[in-house]
C-alpha cells in the first residue's frame, strides 16, 4: 500500500475575512477600500461583491483595506 498525500490549499487572508463576513457574520458591517485608477474608493462588502461581479471586474490585488467598523482587518503592504 502506498502513502497518500493530501494537499490542502491554504486560504489567503482576504479569502478568510470575506468568507467569515459572508457566512458567519453581518457582511454589511464590513467595508472594502479599493484602488480605482488614482483614487481609493470605499464601499460596503455587499456593494463591493456586486460592483466587482464576484471579483471578476475588481480583482483582489486592487483591494487596499478591509474594515469591520473602525477596525482594520486587512491592509495591503505599502499602504
Amino acid at each position: 500500500m502506498g502513502t497518500r498525500l493530501y494537499v490542502v490549499a491554504r486560504k489567503g487572508r482576504l479569502d478568510e475575512i470575506f468568507s467569515k463576513a459572508l457566512h458567519a457574520d453581518d457582511a454589511t458591517l464590513y467595508s472594502v477600500s479599493y484602488r480605482d485608477f488614482e483614487n481609493i474608493v470605499e464601499v460596503s462588502l455587499p456593494e463591493f461583491i456586486e460592483l466587482s461581479e464576484n471579483f471578476e471586474l475588481i480583482p483582489q490585488n486592487r483591494i487596499v483595506f478591509v474594515k469591520k467598523g473602525d477596525q482594520i482587518l486587512y491592509r495591503k503592504h505599502g499602504n
